[in-house]
């Protein structure tokens, strides 16, 4: 059996990339990291996407890589830099 096709390999991944997030908060891993999780949750229960995935290893690697993106998209969405938080400075508080 091939380690990139068991649940339990994509768990850990998904669980190491969420531990690497608390250590550097960006967003990017975390993306990773719910992308690993959701690809062990379709090898763990199987069924017909499990099949499709689990045919080839670049099928496997583009499923992750879309599922990872689309994760990241939506958390920079929800919890990403709003509109009107950044503040820019017009003027130096040096100058006189």
């Amino acid at each position: 059996m091939d380690l990139w096709n068991t649940w339990w390999a994509w768990g850990a991944a998904a669980i190491l990339l969420a531990f690497g997030e608390v250590i550097l908060p960006t967003f990017v891993l975390l993306g990773f990291g719910i992308g690993a999780g959701v690809i062990a949750l379709i090898l763990l229960i199987g069924g017909s996407p499990a099949a499709i995935i689990t045919g080839s290893a670049p099928v496997l690697l583009l499923s992750f890589a879309v599922v990872s993106l689309v994760a990241w998209l939506l958390l920079r969405r929800f919890l990403g830099v709003y509109r009107g938080q950044v503040k820019t400075f017009d003027h130096d508080i040096n100058e006189n």
